[in-house]
């Protein structure tokens, strides 16, 4: 079994919980999910089977689509409300207020990994530090905030819709904006919308995965693993140059340069392939071996 699953994920659900459920629910040892998301998040969860598990880190390095909620006026350890209060104050922002401190969280921005993160420093989780009350010095990152757009407000809650860059935090995000404000703020509730091409109009539950399953019908839950790269062009090429691929040897080929989907004369999908000079050279292979 190979393919992609785009899983809806429920809240009080880690990522890897899910992996976990799936690995038992399909018979697979080979599942990785794409992205992680907190467990009080929900939303887009791509998860990888079998050989398609190689793409894994493509698309942890795609964009991001979120709806978050940020409460101001609330600070905690964890930057959202699951974590213990650290501070509570008055908040008199009004959406001009806040639509201010938005302009400097657009684009490239520096941005803390939280204490409470899977960030590694010195061979250990900053989170596992975190719990021991124990506070790293950690380095910023350079992430690419695209849009952030105010939704809604209910009292101090604010909905936003952020699109953003691989490695960025949303509840750091929010506290941020809280801290520029002067109030404080936290992350309330966050819900994944997107993740590179998948989204949740093809999203489906554990328990749809489930129901397949028993039905012996997976094909409405398993999508192919070029999925993924649906945004590069495709070729395909004879038997020949499929020889020289299936070796792991670069081919000729007439094409401009750039990343391609490859598929043999009979359309099964053999790999990534990138050409430069009119040659053409594995990125990586998803054929079986």
């Amino acid at each position: 079994m190979t393919g992609i699953i785009v899983i809806d994920k429920d809240p009080d659900w880690t990522s890897h919980d899910v992996v976990a459920k799936l690995r038992g629910i399909l018979k697979e040892k080979r599942v990785g999910h794409g992205g992680t998301l907190d467990p009080m998040a929900t939303g887009v969860l791509p998860v990888f089977i079998g050989r398609a598990t190689r793409a894994v880190p493509f698309c942890e390095a795609f964009d991001k689509e979120y709806i978050a909620g940020l409460r101001l006026g609330l600070t905690t350890d964890t930057q959202d409300i699951t974590g213990s209060v650290l501070s509570a104050s008055e908040v008199a922002v009004s959406k001009n207020d806040l639509e201010d401190v938005l302009q400097n969280f657009r684009g490239e921005i520096e941005q803390l990994p939280p204490m409470y993160s899977a960030v590694k420093v010195g061979g250990k989780r900053l989170y596992e530090l975190a719990r021991r009350g124990l506070e790293a010095d950690r380095k910023t990152r350079r992430i690419t905030v695209h849009s952030i757009d105010i939704l809604s407000q209910s009292g101090n809650d604010w909905l936003f819709r952020v699109t953003c860059s691989k490695g960025t935090y949303i509840r750091t995000l929010c506290h941020d904006i809280g801290q520029l404000l002067g109030c404080g703020g936290t992350m309330c509730s966050l819900r994944r919308t997107r993740a590179g091409l998948f989204t949740l109009d093809t999203a489906v539950s554990v328990s749809d995965v489930e129901a397949a399953v028993r039905s012996g019908n997976t094909s409405g839950v398993i999508k192919p693993v070029d999925e993924l790269f649906a945004v590069y062009p495709s070729v395909r090429i004879d038997s020949g140059k499929k020889a020289k691929c299936l070796n792991g040897n670069a081919f000729p080929i007439q094409s401009p340069n750039g990343l391609y989907r490859v598929y043999d004369e009979h359309g099964h999908f053999l790999m990534l392939g990138r050409v430069e000079n009119d040659e053409m050279r594995t990125v990586k292979s998803f054929f079986s071996v």
